[in-house]
């Protein structure tokens, strides 16, 4: 695997870690590529304090996604999105922070391992979630992915047993990616407990950086789930703002969740 100069990580999980030594809580939104305005909207984020930015390649089938990005993947699809056009728009978007895609299985099986790795490397993306691919299969994907340097960010969930988290956690690059509650993407009035029971667990069998997704909804949220994580993932919220106010309004919003969670 490609590394950071002077470091055994790959980029993003370098830059993670040195910003958690110095007490940084690391924030991560997801924008749905191929949206209108989606470039503007990743350029909003990087200004306003994100520590890297989660672009969304749209599938047909999601399984994990809510209604607000089915929406923004629909709308993305029938505008002629697909994951050859979106990475070459990531090209462009000259933004100082790391970019990570995430991607259903399919995508990546019909390119080829190899080839799809080296297609995201070379549009500058230094990593991938797959959501839909377990640990017993990621193998092939994972030693293409480690190859091309790129970090693939595993998923847990607050069903996984004991036993299961530290063999999700040596195998995730980046950093590791703590499923805050059953059922897919979408806002919700409070921050479920298993997101803090779970990122709990976590934290006592990795050192890799962890971060709470699905389910942080807000601001306040957002500062709740830091107090026991190393950071959030933040997805429909931030899509609702794109598809109702457009990049502007991502912006002001991911300036606020960053004002929050640096209190």
């Amino acid at each position: 695997m490609s590394t950071a100069p002077n470091t055994p990580y790959g980029v993003m999980e370098t830059e993670f870690r040195a910003k958690r030594a110095v007490g940084r809580k690391l924030l991560v939104p997801y924008i749905t590529g191929g949206y209108p305005g989606w470039q503007d909207a990743v350029r909003a984020c990087a200004a306003a304090g994100a520590d890297a930015i989660e672009i969304g390649i749209p599938f047909s089938d999601p399984v994990m996604d809510g209604p607000i990005i089915q929406q923004a993947s629909q709308a993305a699809l029938e505008g002629g999105a697909t994951p050859v056009s979106i990475l070459h728009e990531v090209r462009s978007l000259d933004v100082s922070v790391p970019i990570a895609v995430m991607l259903y299985y399919n995508t990546v099986h019909h390119a080829g391992h190899e080839r799809f790795a080296a297609q995201l490397r070379s549009a500058g993306v230094v990593a991938a979630i797959v959501p839909d691919l377990p640990l017993e299969e990621s193998g092939p994907w994972c030693a293409a992915a480690d190859a091309a340097g790129i970090e693939t960010v595993m998923l847990a969930a607050p069903t996984a047993p004991d036993e299961r988290l530290p063999r999700v956690a040596a195998r995730s690059r980046g950093f590791l990616y703590s499923v805050g509650l059953l059922g897919v993407t979408g806002e919700r009035t409070e921050l479920a407990a298993t997101a803090a029971a779970l990122a709990v667990r976590l934290k006592a069998v990795t050192d890799v950086p962890v971060l709470i997704g699905v389910g942080v909804s807000n601001a306040a949220q957002a500062k709740e789930a830091v107090q026991v994580a190393d950071g959030v993932v933040m997805g429909a919220s931030v899509v609702r703002r794109l598809i109702e106010g457009g990049a502007d309004a991502v912006g002001e919003y991911i300036a606020e969740v960053r004002r929050a969670i640096d209190e």
